[in-house]
């Protein structure tokens, strides 16, 4: 939904605007944390005439307050919640027609393929995996039926680098849509929209929501005909979030901004430790100048990121470390691998 709930939303700062777009104060109480709504139905002036909510799998209050403040975050017009990240990339996908063409990154995260493979494949869907980082390889495999481009970046989890500017701009010669996910780098660290891309996606279970504790996912978009259909489906499949989990987001989001910039720090020490460490065969973070797509990255996020990946050399080792960290500090845990 729209978010024109300050005039001037658009001249703050991110982490005003995390605490305060899309959160009037309670007109009722003068709350300044918007309140949890857990009424189903609303009372009508008559039939068809109400105050904006009539059933709350199709608008809530507490939902929209949400749409409106993630949305402000992303630079978007229009924001959707839903119940997970991949109820709303299934709504994202439900754009497209039975036998068109959508490329995919070959670092897809894996529940983002199987929805593609398993579920959308069977009605029609065609879709082929591509290196996006290589440009040249992406304009190969488009085909005259591609719609849809679908990237993440930072990939999880081998952290690969998208050029989202280039990439829309070969997308859109082509008249194919450009869908980013954004959960590793959240909207703190990047705006796709502003980039070129059509439609960001998000897990909200991972950083925006950031304590562990609620489920959900978010689709955002400047394109007012895709925003209308993503609304429509949005209700007709009703895979929406409940009031509370809503309510939690906005709680995580209100430190977004500064959670971020605690974990880029840490995960920079990590980084450096894992370079100069002799059991670590390849450390995979886009901040070291050596990672393939370090000059993207640099050029169109404002910080690389909390998430490293890293190399051992073999499975099994590879393995010790994942079932030492349980238990040791991660310097403990690289002391297992023989």
């Amino acid at each position: 939904m729209a978010d024109d709930t300050f005039a001037n939303a658009d001249e703050w700062g991110f982490e005003t605007r995390a605490i305060r777009a899309g959160q009037p104060h309670d007109p009722v109480t003068g709350a300044v944390v918007t309140p949890l709504n857990l009424a189903t139905t609303y009372a009508q002036e008559q039939v068809g005439t109400h105050r904006g909510f009539e059933y709350s799998r199709s608008q809530n209050p507490t939902r929209q307050a949400l749409e409106n403040n993630l949305a402000s975050l992303e630079g978007a017009e229009y924001g959707f919640a839903f119940a997970s990240g991949l109820a709303a990339e299934d709504n994202v996908l439900r754009l497209l027609e039975p036998t068109t063409h959508l490329v995919l990154g070959n670092d897809a995260y894996g529940g983002t393929f199987r929805l593609i493979d398993k579920i959308f494949g069977p009605t029609g869907l065609r879709w082929s995996a591509t290196d996006l980082g290589d440009l040249n390889a992406l304009e190969a495999s488009i085909q005259p039926a591609t719609t849809m481009v679908w990237l993440e970046t930072p990939t999880n989890p081998l952290l690969a680098i998208s050029d989202i500017a280039a990439i829309a701009e070969i997308a859109h010669k082509q008249g194919a849509l450009v869908v980013v996910d954004n959960t590793f780098a959240t909207p703190y660290l990047q705006q796709p929209l502003s980039l070129g891309a059509d439609i960001v996606v998000h897990s909200t279970t991972k950083y925006a929501g950031g304590h562990s504790d609620v489920v959900g996912g978010f689709v955002a978009t400047n394109d007012p005909a895709v925003a209308e259909r993503i609304e429509f489906t949005q209700n007709a499949s009703g895979a929406v979030p409940s009031p509370f989990d809503c309510w939690l987001l906005m709680r995580g989001l209100k430190t977004l901004a500064i959670r971020m910039d605690r974990q880029c720090a840490n995960s920079r020490a990590i980084v450096e430790l894992l370079d100069a460490h002799p059991r670590v065969t390849e450390v995979l973070y886009p901040g070291l100048e050596s990672h393939r797509g370090h000059e993207v990255a640099a050029a169109q996020m404002s910080d690389f990121g909390a998430m490293v990946s890293f190399r051992t050399g073999d499975k099994d080792s590879a393995l010790r470390v994942a079932e030492s960290t349980q238990v040791f500090t991660l310097a403990e845990s690289l002391g297992a691998v023989e």
